[in-house]
């Protein structure tokens, strides 16, 4: 089996060690160990006994990250954390930017990295970041990218956790991580944060949602921690006007230009050739106002294209073909 396809498929792997889907991740292990494939079995056992530990570790009130020094608290009725730790090897960092945004996204790593002598002229850094723009554009990864720069760990808010029907649950839950990352310093990820920070002017509101919103504008303006809160949402129109005031910044993740489209296209390409005569330039303008994530799907599907039909390069009608299929997901 393909090394990459095995790593993944252990990512998914939870349970006890007496379970059944973890003896079986054991012995394929071992299996490994005697084709003498040693770095790819310890990686795998590495991952495995993360898992495991991960999954017991949520049985307790508490789950606890980096060496239990800190505890992500969960929702005490349904037993789950609030949040969700990305490893750093799972971490997306590269990222084909525009010459502004990548000075802004920059800013905001320079800052906290140079944040002790801020401090000495009365300064802070950026701490609380909203970023905004259409799905697809690189948001969630923008905040992957800052926590991989700047070496913190990488916490995402749970919003399906956050949210529960009783009343002053969702407040309590809200309110208790933004507690416990205080003093603990990390990038928290609130991604589409839009699902609890729509007006409060919306008809369709109601009086519990009313009051997380609140609580939101209150912790996301009362945060003195040592990291930093970044915030996405794809409906910026919608968002409660009081919060843009709560954020020390503010950047749009527009979709790609013609020159970053042509180097998303080649990076995405990177390990499989390409026919001299394919013009990334020309396809680039065919991709006008796409996602980035859709120009990544476009490029491997084209790649996809070529791997099936026996060539061992991409060639332009693969491109062609790849658009056609794909122009139902540009909107």
């Amino acid at each position: 089996m393909n090394q990459e396809l095995i790593l993944r498929l252990f990512k998914t792997i939870e349970g006890e060690p007496q379970d059944d889907i973890v003896k079986v991740a054991g012995v394929i292990i071992e299996s490994e160990r005697q084709k003498g494939h040693h770095k790819l079995a310890d990686r795998l056992n590495s991952i495995l006994k993360r898992n495991v530990q991960s999954s017991q570790s949520l049985k307790g009130e508490l789950k606890t990250i980096f060496g239990g020094s800190v505890s992500i608290p969960v929702d005490k009725r349904k037993n789950v954390p609030l949040a969700t730790e990305v490893y750093r090897d799972d971490l997306r960092h590269e990222m084909i930017l525009s010459k502004e945004i990548e000075a802004k996204i920059s800013r905001i790593e320079k800052e906290f990295v140079a944040r002790e002598r801020l401090a000495n002229f009365g300064l802070q850094p950026r701490k609380r970041i909203l970023l905004y723009g259409s799905p697809g554009c690189g948001k969630s990864m923008a905040a992957e990218r800052i926590a991989w720069n700047i070496g913190l760990p990488f916490l995402k808010v749970r919003f399906e956790a956050i949210v529960s029907s009783y009343l002053g649950e969702s407040a309590t839950n809200l309110t208790n991580i933004f507690a416990a990352v205080e003093h603990f310093p990390c990038v928290l990820l609130l991604d589409e944060f839009d699902f609890i920070a729509k007006s409060r002017d919306g008809k369709q509101d109601v009086g519990e949602m009313h009051r997380v919103v609140n609580i939101l504008l209150n912790v996301l303006e009362d945060y003195k921690g040592e990291g930093i809160i970044i915030a996405t949402t794809n409906l910026q129109g919608m968002l409660d006007k009081a919060l843009f005031r709560r954020f020390d910044d503010i950047i749009e993740m527009p979709k790609p230009g013609h020159q970053e489209i042509a180097m998303i296209l080649k990076a995405t390409l990177a390990t499989i050739k390409i026919s001299r005569q394919v013009k990334f330039a020309e396809i680039a303008k065919q991709m006008d106002k796409f996602s980035s994530a859709l120009i990544v799907k476009i490029a491997n599907d084209a790649a996809k294209l070529a791997v099936i039909e026996g060539r061992n390069e991409v060639e332009e009608a693969d491109f062609m073909n790849s658009l056609k299929e794909n122009e139902n997901y540009h909107q």
